[in-house]
């Protein structure tokens, strides 16, 4: 072999290293697409559709999982995303019906509106996600609130805000307090809608590379990394750890903003007890199966893009394999993708996989547990038979799992 076929090879061994788990994830989206498929013509009979909806809510999800990434990234978690998209879409069409023109009854008109009315919308709207965002670091860096008790408050706090907020709106510009505020204008309903669904496509991409650029480029993008891995020595080393984390919850609730208000635009009406219900667990689902680590320092822009449209394309399928009632069954699929995904990638950088997995007493115990939930699930989302069905896949669980045990065992002995 000559030295270039060697330089090759390597080459291309390198790209396959680097690039495994975004190739992986491009694989296992066709995968899934593929067997859906099989039970259900709708990708084959709508593909154009199809491909748009799922661009569609991939884009929105993708949207505030880049900032979910950035956070995780530089060593922090945030989960006020979906809270964050709450008010932001609260605010954004609030001050719409604050400013927009009245008509005779002195109700406001969104029908018609100028642009300037808009575009202090958007600004008003981003610029209280910048506040939430240098809260939220405050919290952290000063008032020293690990970031999951900061940003759990904002969660469990900032919806509640908006609930009041939106009461006191409303109370000003329709006369009396409502819980939502519906905007009836054209032009911001056809935003992520059939006719303008590629609108929150550009945006990702555009924020995809503006964050690419950031990370991947520049010299606060390669800090980021530093602090996620090893913050103490980052700091020791001269690096500005505060504004560091100031840059990555602000552009986390940026993020969350801007999604706000094309949910907003999307559906017409801003109802904080609804909206955004449960995101920052998709945010955080997107971002470990696209390869971030909970850990810090870990995490490519590609890979979270990846991560959003295979997480979608699950749910996409859940919804189409299940047609009664699917909202039942998301939970599991999200919830069992970012243990697969945070277990596979812990194993993956500790060299786990030759380690046993049911060592003991507590090792038979879950032996048991993950064969009854094999049993459980398989039962209640089985169409008929369900205690059949639910045997035998508990049963083949078990016996699977058993005989993984013996071997541990067998393993420890020798």
């Amino acid at each position: 072999m000559s030295s270039a076929d060697a330089s090759l090879n390597l080459a291309g061994g390198g790209f396959l290293r680097r690039y495994r788990n975004e190739i992986g994830l491009l694989i296992a989206t066709f995968a899934v697409i593929i067997v859906t498929s099989f039970f259900n013509e709708s990708y084959v009979e709508r593909p154009g559709e199809n491909v748009q909806k799922i661009l569609r809510v991939t884009a929105l999800l993708g949207i505030f999982a880049f900032g979910a990434a950035t956070v995780i990234i530089a060593g922090g978690i945030d989960l006020s995303a979906g809270a964050v998209i709450a008010f932001s879409g609260m605010l954004f069409a609030g001050i719409i019906v604050l400013l927009a023109p009245q008509n005779d009854r002195k109700l406001p008109v969104t029908s018609d509106l100028d642009a300037w009315i808009i575009v202090t919308a958007i600004a008003g709207t981003l610029l209280a996600a910048l506040l939430i965002g240098s809260f939220h670091a405050w919290l952290i860096t000063i008032v020293r609130l690990p970031p999951f008790v900061a940003t759990l408050a904002s969660l469990v706090g900032l919806r509640s805000l908006a609930k009041v907020v939106v009461q006191n709106i409303t109370s000003v510009s329709h006369g009396q307090g409502k819980s939502t505020i519906t905007l009836d204008n054209e032009a911001l309903l056809s935003v992520g809608q059939r006719g303008g669904w590629w609108i929150p496509v550009v945006i990702w991409f555009a924020l995809a590379v503006a964050l690419w650029i950031l990370l991947s480029r520049t010299v606060i993008g390669r800090h980021l990394y530093a602090m996620g891995g090893n913050e103490q020595a980052a700091r020791l080393s001269g690096i500005q750890t505060e504004k560091l984390k100031w840059l990555a919850y602000c552009i986390s609730t940026t993020t969350a903003a801007i999604a706000g208000i094309l949910y907003t635009c999307y559906i017409g009406t801003a109802d904080p007890s609804r909206d955004g219900m449960g995101y920052e667990l998709n945010a955080i689902a997107a971002s470990v199966v696209g390869g971030c680590s909970l850990a810090g320092g870990v995490g490519t822009v590609t890979g979270v893009m990846l991560g959003a449209l295979f997480l979608r394309v699950v749910i996409d399928s859940v919804e189409k394999s299940f047609a009664s009632r699917p909202d039942l069954f998301e939970g599991q699929v999200v919830g069992a993708l970012v243990i697969l995904a945070v277990a596979f990638n812990e194993l993956r950088s500790t060299s786990g996989w030759r380690r046993p997995f049911f060592p003991g007493v507590l090792g038979w115990l879950n032996v048991g547990i993950l064969s009854g939930l094999a049993g459980l699930i398989t039962g209640v989302t089985s169409s008929e038979d369900k205690l059949r069905n639910g045997l035998i896949a508990g049963g083949c669980v078990l016996v699977l799992l058993m005989f993984k045990a013996v071997l541990e065992r067998i393993a420890e002995r020798k």
